[in-house]
């Protein structure tokens, strides 16, 4: 550059490019931060969807689940998931259901092949950062239980 300052930028332009420069930078790490910490009610939990059993605990793909808390006279087992997402979880298994003759006590055990579906989730009040499923059908796939229909649908009120 010679004596004249000529091909040298006025002071003040070299202060807005730098003021301009700041600004890109602030920008830039903002528009990285926000989506690593914004979430939006369309982002998928990052903790899975659970079934709550008798016990209140949490479950996820559970190989059995005691449907008869009171008695213990109804229960999945051998429960094989073929998906647990954020809104619909589905297995196969067996219903295990004490016949009760003569009574309950005395009662005998019978398999009956069903398909299992929970559904409905929604947050669970004792801990109010996990979802819980809050529906469960079961179709049976063969003969259901005496007096039970085919295909039945139960709230989860654990």
């Amino acid at each position: 550059m010679d004596a004249s300052g000529e091909g040298r930028r006025p002071r003040g332009a070299r202060r807005g490019m730098r003021v301009a420069g700041l600004l890109v930078t602030a920008a830039a790490l903002v528009a990285a931060a926000v989506p690593a910490s914004a979430r939006t009610p369309a982002d998928p939990p990052s903790r899975p969807v659970v079934v709550v059993d008798c016990f209140s605990k949490a479950q996820v793909r559970p190989e059995e689940y005691l449907l008869a808390c009171g008695d213990g006279n109804n229960r999945l087992v051998d429960l094989r998931w073929k998906s647990w997402g954020p809104h619909k979880a589905t297995a196969t298994g067996t219903d295990m259901v004490n016949d009760c003759r003569p009574n309950c006590a005395a009662g005998r055990f019978h398999p009956y092949p069903v398909t299992v579906t929970l559904s409905a989730p929604q947050t669970w009040p004792a801990t109010p950062d996990l979802r819980r499923f809050t529906t469960i059908r079961l179709l049976y796939t063969h003969a259901a239980p005496e007096p039970v229909a085919k295909d039945v649908t139960y709230p989860l009120v654990y």
